[in-house]
């Protein structure tokens, strides 16, 4: 397409969008890979200054696994889930804070807009409870496991995200949240970004990851579009793979409780994240009511 029939084929997605809420979950590569995350930062102050309220949320597994090995210390895994004991509560919290989302705050200045860095502690965002005890299968026999601190979210308060959002900041949120003895505990990036949208009355919520959407068993084909009863029911099918099951259960609640559109992309290529929400066809999958 010639430069200016891309132009006029985003016009009308950007009147749509105007003044909107999108809440976008930077994970996958872009966590490891300085290139793709500023990429991803650049795409996202090009929404922020085309009217768009953009809001925030990234993970950061990979580097907390590293800086765990660097301290010395294994990584614990059950069932292919993380523990957290008090001592990696604490690099988490200093890689998703301390490092991941700071730089991430830096990103935002070097491309000419203005972030501001949270966690779910800051101004209650993010209440959460201690996971209950998880029956997890293990070698073929299920186990009840504690994970440690490891929440699961009980309440968002968003009015600390409508502030910066009203007076022209980009929220940053890194998923610790607190408990109601005043403690920290890690939570699910996806779960934490599906649950923001849900509070913030997001337009759109979009998950940006390592695979291009939602597949068939095969792998081979994008689901471009896809209602919430045929995302549940892929689900049911086992045709989701295990790292998708919580992005698409989070997207589906989040269109379940009021976000208007989520989508699942790839964050990996280059302006992925615009071409998904201002051309026609997209390039991830698209889940709706």
């Amino acid at each position: 397409m010639k430069r200016e029939d891309v132009l006029m084929e985003a016009l009308p997605y950007i009147q749509q969008f105007h003044g909107k809420t999108i809440v976008i979950k930077l994970g996958g590569h872009a966590m490891v890979d300085p290139v793709v995350l500023e990429n991803a930062i650049r795409d996202a102050v090009l929404l922020h200054y085309v009217g768009i309220r953009v809001v925030l949320v990234h993970g950061g597994g990979p580097e907390i696994s590293d800086k765990m090995k660097q301290m010395g210390k294994e990584s614990v895994f059950v069932g292919g889930l993380r523990v957290t004991d008090q001592e990696t509560l604490e690099i988490a919290q200093m890689v998703l804070v301390g490092k991941i989302n700071a730089g991430i705050v830096s990103l935002i200045a070097k491309c000419g807009a203005r972030g501001v860095g949270l966690s779910g502690s800051d101004g209650n965002l993010i209440l959460a409870k201690k996971m209950e005890r998880q029956k997890i299968e293990v070698g073929g026999v299920q186990q009840e496991v504690d994970l440690g601190h490891v929440g699961e979210i009980e309440s968002i308060d968003p009015a600390l995200l409508n502030t910066l959002l009203d007076t022209g900041y980009i929220p940053v949120i890194a998923p610790i949240a607190i408990d109601r003895s005043g403690g920290n505990l890690n939570i699910n990036a996806d779960t934490a970004a599906g649950d923001i949208a849900i509070a913030l009355g997001a337009y759109k919520l979009i998950n940006m990851t390592d695979v291009d959407g939602v597949m068939d068993k095969s792998r081979t084909t994008v689901f471009r579009r896809l209602r919430v009863t045929e995302a549940m029911d892929l689900q049911r099918t086992g045709a989701i793979g295990e790292g998708m099951i919580p992005k698409v259960r989070s997207v589906i609640k989040a269109v379940g409780n009021g976000v208007s559109f989520s989508h699942i992309i790839n964050g990996n290529i280059e302006h992925n994240l615009i071409l998904e929400l201002f051309t026609r066809d997209g390039v991830g999958t698209m889940i709706s009511q």
